[in-house]
């Protein structure tokens, strides 16, 4: 099965370095490149892509409005959005997830890193660099200035979970793979992806980085500051 690659940045150079990179895996293939936000979302549909690489800081509609469309069309259900970004630690990467994106990723990452990004993503784990994703939410969440961004509806609405799925929901907020949940609560690993889909569905979180942000924003997992 090919995975159906977008690309949206406003740098030829940056686009052209990633279809070379991408093309040159026999599982993945670039269909579309985009250099702002409203033609990736234009493109996503119309391309049918599996997997956008987008760029945060675009003119006119930029990466982080454009994920938020995306992850709102019902249409688009099926796009995993994957940000690019210059500074990994950035306020607009945690916009970014709360807005829908799966992941994030430094420009400065390894080709490999990117490449296994994109598989991740396309196969619905959608959680990139998961102990690094934690750290920056952690980190933001943890700054405060009055306004930690937590949201006490979602407090609320843990409520729906069973004692099990919040057991689940920690570990998946510690950043642990299906099969090292699975050995820390002594269950199978197509119990604990059950779970976690349950929670999903019950919290109205479209992948596993917006559970992180829930669990977080909910107070359920509290940041620490090293």
């Amino acid at each position: 099965m090919t995975i159906r690659v977008l690309l949206a940045d406003d740098q030829a150079l940056l686009r052209s370095a990633f279809r070379v990179l991408v093309d040159s895996e026999p599982d993945m293939e670039v269909v579309g490149e985009a250099s702002e936000g409203a033609e990736a979302v234009r493109l996503a549909g119309e391309r049918r892509a599996d997997v956008v690489l987008m760029d945060i800081r675009m003119p006119g509609t930029d990466g982080l409005a454009a994920t938020r469309l995306i992850s709102a069309d019902p249409a688009l259900a099926h796009v995993r959005t994957v940000i690019l970004t210059t500074f990994e630690v950035d306020d607009y990467v945690v916009q970014a997830l709360r807005a829908g994106a799966s992941g994030f990723l430094g420009k400065g990452s390894e080709p490999e890193e990117l490449l296994s990004a994109i598989r991740i993503a396309a196969q619905g784990d959608a959680l990139l660099s998961p102990v690094a994703t934690k750290g920056l939410i952690a980190r933001f969440l943890a700054q405060g200035d009055g306004d930690d961004g937590r949201d006490p509806a979602r407090s609320d609405r843990l409520d729906a979970l069973t004692v099990r799925e919040r057991e689940v929901l920690v570990q998946v907020a510690g950043g642990h793979s299906n099969d090292e949940i699975a050995e820390r609560l002594e269950v199978s690993p197509l119990t604990v992806k059950t779970h976690v889909n349950r929670a999903m569905s019950k919290l109205g979180a479209r992948d596993r980085a917006q559970l992180v942000v829930i669990a977080y924003e909910s107070g359920l997992v509290r940041p620490r500051v090293e």
